[in-house]
């Protein structure tokens, strides 16, 4: 585990490997262990794989009140600066798919490719950002356990290895709420991509698990249908963390794409 002070936060990371870089963000309400199969898996095969936890997350500082789609953006260019990594393959999962747009909009200079899973880009329904604000304050008051039990297996699916699950529900306990909550509002008010999905100049991979609910196939193919020349992968068996639920099938993905960098 390493850390590094980054403006008023701390950020904690993994950074494994030697070679090009791969940026993976993580989703909400999880931290970076969600990406350790990946970690170990490109980190051996070539790839510096640097997977950070955002603010409010994991071992990074948590910030109350409203964390918005732009601020972890810049704590992730930040910590690459720290690190010395210019451009790099940017990675993100459900609210880090959204984050990896997000960078796109700010510095997408810096990008060799995105990989956009189980995401959207549309911005909120109003009757979405007031499910949002008050889902906010729900875990305030009643802390991660009851959300966790309920979205559990909407996050992954029933047939998942137990391990796995129990990685998934683990995470979503441990996640303070007030970081789950400053990113609940934050995301409420997030713009919407999809106007830009057409200026994507880099490589895409867009990757769903068939039995998404939060993000279905329909979300995918909006995307993959308008970024050019986007990779579209359906992972059977999985719900919405293909990365964990199946990981074979979606490094097999993953690595496809990066051969074709």
């Amino acid at each position: 585990m390493a850390t590094a002070t980054i403006g008023d936060i701390t950020i904690g990371y993994d950074d494994e490997g030697t070679g090009d870089a791969l940026v993976l963000v993580h989703g909400h309400p999880f931290d970076r262990s969600m990406w350790r199969p990946q970690v170990a898996h490109f980190s051996r095969a070539g790839w510096r794989v640097i997977a950070p936890d955002l603010r409010g997350y994991g071992e990074s500082t948590v910030v109350p009140g409203k964390t918005t789609l732009d601020v972890f953006a810049r704590d992730i260019a930040g910590l690459l600066d720290r690190l010395g990594v210019e451009r790099f393959v940017l990675g993100g999962l459900s609210m880090g798919g959204q984050i990896v747009l997000e960078c796109h909009r700010l510095f997408a200079h810096r990008l060799r490719g995105l990989v956009l899973a189980d995401t959207s880009a549309p911005a909120d329904t109003e009757p979405g950002r007031e499910r949002r604000r008050a889902t906010a304050e729900r875990l305030l008051r009643e802390g991660m356990g009851p959300y966790a039990g309920e979205v559990l297996h909407k996050m992954v699916s029933r047939s998942a290895p137990p391990e796995v699950i129990m990685h998934v529900l683990g995470m979503m306990r441990g996640t303070d709420p007030e970081g789950a909550a400053a990113a609940l509002r934050g995301r409420a008010e997030r713009p919407d991509y999809v106007a830009m999905l057409a200026e994507v100049a880099v490589p895409t991979l867009v990757v769903v698990g068939a039995e998404d609910e939060f993000t279905p196939l329909a979300d995918a193919r909006l995307m993959s249908d308008t970024i050019p020349d986007a990779t579209l992968v359906v992972v059977e068996g999985a719900a919405h963390m293909p990365n964990l639920e199946r990981p074979a099938d979606f490094d097999e993905a993953l690595q496809s794409f990066l051969k074709s960098l």
